[in-house]
């Protein structure tokens, strides 16, 4: 059975798509099966996917209001072999169109129920906000990764989160914080270094080993419709979410260890 992981931050910039694209890739070459599904209006993941927003068939928004099989609205991308339920600008239209519907903050979940076991992971990159989209993909989601710039504003933000994420449990009792993801890492400011040494203290083994640095390769990725592992392998923050996915994976199997011990 798959694990549905959520990307989640309400704060923006902090590398929420960038992390889905990129450690999806990165569990692919891990030999792993990724669905991805894109929940952002933007589209970004979509595009950073190399899949045009502009001319999907269907999207993500017809998963959530017209109840679309799954199964029609996942696209296959090149280069990087997973799948992914694009999304685009007739999103937004969503937030407003869940309101009046039934059983409106599990729409995501009962549409990926039926397709979870056909993946190892499917990851799901969340919109800047906590709105219904972000409810729908916490009541969906097993587990959250929280990727976070190691500044003081950012400790504020994780607050929050954190609160929402224990409101939603009334809901999915399940869900549970995989881990807090260092991003735009720069170890020679003392900032940076002080907030995660406070990251560290307050949740321990919960932040990922792996931290993700300022690296112009992901920044430029996005641009040529591709991760970084199919841009540049070598690069450090191509590497860097490859040491991510093993951290994913290995944390994966001693769960399932405990859940079976």
């Amino acid at each position: 059975m798959g694990r549905i992981i959520a990307i989640a931050n309400q704060k923006g910039g902090v590398g929420k798509t960038t992390t889905a694209v990129n450690l999806s890739a990165s569990l692919v070459a891990t030999k792993r099966k990724v669905l991805v599904v894109d929940l952002d209006p933007q589209g970004n993941a979509t595009m950073g996917s190399g899949v045009n927003k502009h001319e999907v068939e269907h999207s993500i928004y017809d998963v959530l209001i017209d109840e679309v099989d799954v199964a029609q609205v996942r696209v296959k991308t090149e280069p990087a072999h997973y799948d992914i339920i694009p999304a685009n600008g007739d999103l937004t239209a969503a937030e407003v169109g869940l309101i009046d519907l039934e059983h409106k903050e599990q729409r995501l979940k009962r549409a990926l129920d039926a397709i979870k076991s056909n993946y190892d992971y499917i990851i799901i990159d969340c919109p800047p906000s906590l709105n219904m989209l972000t409810v729908n993909a916490f009541v969906a989601a097993d587990g959250i990764i929280i990727p976070m710039q190691c500044e003081y504003y950012a400790l504020e933000g994780l607050t929050a989160l954190l609160g929402t994420v224990e409101r939603i449990k009334e809901i999915n009792s399940a869900l549970e914080i995989d881990g807090l993801l260092r991003t735009m890492y720069d170890p020679r400011n003392s900032l940076t270094t002080d907030v995660s040494a406070q990251l560290i203290n307050h949740f321990g083994d919960k932040v990922y080993g792996t931290v993700i640095p300022r690296n112009v390769r992901l920044a430029e990725a996005p641009s040529y419709g591709m991760p970084a592992l199919c841009y540049d392998k070598n690069s450090r923050g191509a590497v860097a979410y490859l040491a991510l996915a093993g951290e994913v994976n290995r944390k994966c199997k001693q769960r399932e260890k405990l859940q079976t011990a």
